[in-house]
């Protein structure tokens, strides 16, 4: 430890680096470039979360976006779960989808740091023990991107995230089973109602793999409305997937105010 942190400093004074997010030098050599204070930044989903989606639950009160609780403190569930409205089981994501996430993730995404995947992948391995310490799973899978996408990108960040996942947590990746079917509309930015339309269908299990009763653990770098893991769970159970499991990295703080977004999303979302 000693030595490597002699090495460390030794690199940074002859091959000095800025922070590919605020700019400040690195202190340290490090495969990602990226200083201790912005990863400090990211900041872990509070508690009380909903026992099943992770939504961060807020009480009501003045000026709060009204989400009605279920109040029995061992299984706390936000309106929408409490009414079935998602098909996977359960999700929790690492941290709150900040400024210092989002420039992280698109480290990762575009910029090729794809050591970032190694990073997140372990603390979402470590999540996933934490958060259900009785919970078993068969396999581990990405949310896959279009053919064309991942054509231009030249890998899928999901992928990435998810190998270090199954690995740790000593389960099958199986980055095939799942395929996207539709291509993601061409504009950046989706309002909510356009980003459930736009994954709706969108998804599919690949033909001859068998799905029967298998627990699937997806993984995803941001869960923004819940819409993309809805549509991945409604394929895998379609086909025969007895249990869906979430993981994503970031999460969208606007998912706290479920009742905003619910009846676009209830207009919209696949049958069951």
């Amino acid at each position: 430890m000693i030595l490597k942190n002699a090495i460390d400093s030794l690199a940074s004074v002859l091959f000095p680096a800025p922070c590919a997010i605020c700019g400040d030098t690195l202190t340290s050599a490090s495969r990602i470039p990226v200083c201790g204070p912005c990863l400090d930044e990211l900041e872990s989903i509070p508690d009380p979360v909903c026992a099943c989606c992770g939504r961060p639950l807020v009480a009501p009160s003045s000026g709060t976006a009204q989400l009605s609780l279920s109040m029995q403190a061992a299984d706390l569930r936000c309106r929408l779960c409490r009414s079935n409205f998602y098909a996977f089981d359960r999700a929790r994501s690492f941290a709150v989808y900040n400024r210092a996430l989002s420039e992280a993730i698109l480290l990762l995404k575009y910029e090729q740091v794809t050591a970032l995947a190694g990073w997140f992948g372990a603390r979402l391995a470590r999540l996933a023990l934490e958060a259900w310490p009785d919970w078993r799973a068969d396999v581990v899978v990405p949310v896959p991107l279009h053919r064309d996408r991942r054509r231009e990108r030249g890998y899928n960040q999901a992928e990435l995230i998810a190998k270090p996942v199954a690995r740790r947590l000593k389960l099958r990746l199986d980055a095939d089973l799942l395929i996207r079917t539709k291509p993601r509309p061409a504009q950046l930015v989706l309002s909510r109602t356009e980003h459930w339309k736009s994954v709706r269908g969108a998804y599919a299990t690949r033909g001859g793999m068998k799905i029967d009763n298998l627990r699937v653990l997806l993984v995803d770098d941001v869960l923004t409305t819940g819409a993309t893991l809805d549509a991945c769970s409604r394929a895998l159970k379609k086909a025969g997937a007895s249990q869906v499991f979430g993981l994503t990295v970031g999460r969208v703080r606007s998912g706290m105010a479920a009742a905003v977004y619910a009846p676009a999303a209830q207009s919209i979302r696949q049958p069951s």
